[in-house]
């Protein structure tokens, strides 16, 4: 039986490989190629805390923009420097992947750097279920 419902329910999801990249987080989804190809980075409003914007429109953002938006780029050498950021970041662009209503959360592969110790290795995978990932 099991097999049988994660057959149906694979039906509704994408499986995703994403490449968090310090520069450019890209998605691929199976069978749509490249979903995502965007920068990593994320405008953060410090007076309320918010994601004001994420990737392409938050690179637009710098330099625009008053002072209490920064930009921020949550990887540093390939490794998470800021988790709750990455968080966020994995969010919008699992959900800009996946482009409809979760109703089944997606399967999700991520690359890692061969080097990132198991403590930033768990912190990925952390990232990602919190970003709805049904396996990582």
């Amino acid at each position: 039986m099991p097999a049988i419902r994660h057959s149906f329910f694979s039906f509704f999801s994408r499986d995703l490989a994403i490449d968090l990249g310090t520069a450019n987080t890209l998605v691929f989804s199976k069978g749509n190629g490249i979903v995502v190809n965007e920068p990593s980075i994320v405008a953060i409003n410090k007076l309320t805390n918010e994601v004001e914007a994420v990737g392409k429109e938050a690179k637009e953002m710098l330099g625009r923009t008053p002072g209490n938006i920064v930009a921020i780029k949550p990887m540093r050498d390939g490794v998470i420097a800021d988790f709750k950021v990455t968080e966020k970041m994995l969010t919008y662009f699992i959900h800009k992947a996946h482009n409809r209503k979760m109703l089944v959360r997606p399967r999700i592969v991520i690359g890692v750097p061969s080097e990132i110790t198991p403590v930033e290795k768990r912190a990925v995978q952390d990232s990602a279920y919190r970003a709805k990932a049904s396996e990582v």
